[in-house]
């Protein structure tokens, strides 16, 4: 059986990529660093490109596509390469068109009736979307009593400082940031200064393992 998407790598780097040259430096840099689960949102007009370079050219990265919130966005990047799907939220529309995909998926929730409504529909792994905005590890602890089959991936608000704490929650896989990604490295292409912070974002699973 293959492993579950969040138990790939303590973080899962989201990625927002203005420019597609820029794709397979930085999918590299991640892989190497130890953060082979890759999101790239669907916030720019290169993102398909990006995720068909990083899959043709990274085979390595298990590159998925974030930000999807229509079927028709579901089909495209599949398409283009996309082994696992993030949305931020969900309908039944968007759940029926990823459970068709045929890939992984961590749909979004914020709220209890939301994990309960997933767990209806046989679905156990989820996105916790904004998690620090929505409650943050409190939230996630006080549902971890009476929904223990529900696991989570916690993004929004998270970065170094905070993500040990919501990775030694027993129902948190991994968390989802941008932190090891600094706007400033990515314009010079420093892709060593990525791959020496996604080393240390990788590094966290050690931590966790302790805690």
């Amino acid at each position: 059986m293959a492993p579950s998407l969040l138990d790939l790598a303590p973080v899962v780097p989201v990625v927002v990529i203005e420019d597609a040259s820029d794709a397979v430096p930085l999918a590299r840099a991640l892989v190497a660093g130890g953060l082979p689960a890759i999101e790239v949102t669907l916030r720019t007009p290169v993102a398909l490109d990006v995720i068909r370079a990083i899959a043709a050219e990274v085979p390595e990265a298990v590159v998925g596509a974030g930000t999807v919130i229509t079927p028709d966005q579901v089909t495209e990047t599949v398409a283009a390469g996309a082994r696992f799907l993030v949305s931020p939220g969900w309908t039944n529309v968007l759940l029926e068109a990823m459970q068709a995909s045929g890939v992984p998926f961590l749909p979004g929730v914020s709220t209890t009736s939301e994990v309960v409504a997933l767990l209806e529909r046989g679905v156990t792994e989820m996105k916790f979307f904004p998690a620090e905005a929505a409650g943050g590890t409190a939230y996630l602890k006080s549902l971890a009593g009476p929904l223990p089959q529900a696991r989570f991936c916690p993004t929004g608000g998270i970065g170094s400082a905070n993500a040990p704490d919501y990775l030694a929650l027993p129902n948190v896989g991994c968390v989802g940031g941008t932190w090891m990604l600094p706007a400033d490295a990515i314009a010079a292409r420093d892709w060593g200064r990525v791959e020496a912070l996604a080393r240390a974002a990788a590094g966290l699973k050690t931590l966790r393992a302790q805690v």
